[in-house]
């Protein structure tokens, strides 16, 4: 098997993978339903109402930190993703529902998002982790990275067919669709046949063996004596609180600059995946990341951002956003690795629920700063803002190289 995809040699992780891809997929779906029906039927054509149900679904990153980790390192990981899964669709299942009766209200679609979040809290850490239960150490940057991959292969079909879909039979059924596509995840996850079952024993007595506390504020301690980690978790925060905004700021260009519908909005999405996936076949081909590289995909991310927020036609608009879904994939897979790769097995849960919580809940703190950008100074601001917070981050890769180089 090729370089790029040699972790699906590994049967249990080929297993997992095909779930994954059709549970993303299903996923993006209701992602781009959710987003359109608040900014085109529940509200004004309003970013801010956008960015708030961005907030609402990814705050519980943030508020839930303390457990999600914990929960992760301490019980088993396959049936907290089976759980989390079947509390997954039960939303979808119920969102569709109330679509579909025409008594749908915001306030319905924010509880919801609310809710969906709290049970993403625990999966998002626990899907991470679980790569490493299934695979090697050897193979754990390829998995990683394949897993973007069929994350954004899930972004570049999921959004153009709901564009399609949402025209054709409404949002209610895609909702209804994304219920049905956690199935074959679960079916993955009951059949997958773990061969690290001795280890999680091992550590949920390590972990069960300090207080709550101890163990909640072990991952920071273990991410802050680390300044190469500490320096990543920052890029993160700044690159993701604004640039990784994409529902906000490219619905909002969608109905005001480009004039166009849900088919529009869903090819804007699915423009932006393709940059994704050649930014996740990047990653996957490389052996480990290293700062040099994540500290020029920072780099991609800022000068694409910028071009695309002055970009006047739509289609030089897209061929910007091919190249800011790939400096944001190179970014995020390789920084997500780069965390995993530097942390032991028995505090991985812990620190990949405050990497997770450091990426999705600064997405939720700048949902509603993009969305009042967006509609105070208009669209292309709402872009922009993405690129200098980049900047920024790019200036504190450097600064950790030229430590490093100096020393």
């Amino acid at each position: 098997m090729s370089k790029t995809f040699r972790s699906l040699s590994n049967p249990n992780y080929r297993l997992w993978f095909i779930g994954a891809v059709i549970s993303n997929i299903g996923t993006w779906l209701q992602r781009t339903a959710q987003d359109w029906i608040v900014i085109a039927e529940l509200s004004d054509k309003n970013a801010s109402a956008v960015g708030l149900v961005v907030f609402l679904q990814f705050a519980p990153q943030i508020l839930l930190l303390p457990i999600t980790g914990w929960t992760v390192d301490k019980f088993n990981r396959r049936k907290i993703l089976i759980v989390t899964q079947v509390l997954m669709a039960i939303l979808a299942l119920a969102l569709g529902l109330l679509i579909l009766s025409n008594s749908v209200a915001l306030w319905q679609v924010c509880v919801c998002a609310f809710l969906l979040g709290c049970v993403a809290a625990f999966d998002a850490p626990a899907r991470q982790s679980f790569v490493s239960d299934i695979v090697n150490e050897k193979e754990l940057s390829n998995a990683v990275s394949l897993n973007s991959l069929s994350f954004n292969t899930a972004r570049l079909v999921g959004p153009a067919i709901a564009g399609v879909l949402i025209a054709w039979i409404g949002a209610g059924w895609v909702f209804l669709l994304n219920a049905v596509s956690f199935i074959p995840m679960l079916t993955s996850l009951y059949r997958l046949r773990s061969r690290l079952s001795e280890r999680e024993n091992v550590v949920t007595v390590e972990v069960g063996g300090a207080g709550f506390s101890s163990n909640f504020f072990d991952g920071f301690r273990y991410i802050a004596k680390s300044r190469k980690m500490t320096t990543v978790a920052l890029m993160t925060f700044l690159i993701c609180s604004f640039g990784m905004n994409f529902a906000v700021y490219l619905s909002s260009m969608t109905v005001h600059v480009f004039k166009g519908h849900s088919d529009q909005y869903g090819f804007l999405i699915s423009t932006m995946a393709i940059g994704s996936m050649t930014g996740a076949v990047i990653t996957a081909r490389r052996i480990q990341p290293t700062m040099l590289f994540i500290t020029i995909a920072a780099s991609g991310v800022a000068i694409s951002s910028i071009v695309a927020a002055y970009c006047t036609s739509f289609y030089g608009f897209c061929v910007a956003l091919v190249f800011l879904g790939l400096s944001l994939q190179a970014f995020n897979t390789s920084s997500n690795t780069m965390m995993q790769l530097s942390t032991e097995r028995h505090y991985r849960g812990r620190v990949m629920a405050i990497v997770i919580a450091t990426a999705l809940g600064s997405t939720a703190l700048g949902g509603p700063v993009v969305g009042a950008v967006a509609d105070w100074l208009g669209p292309r601001w709402g872009v922009g803002i993405g690129g200098l917070s980049a900047l920024i981050a790019v200036g504190f890769g450097v600064r950790y190289l030229r430590e490093k180089t100096a020393a």
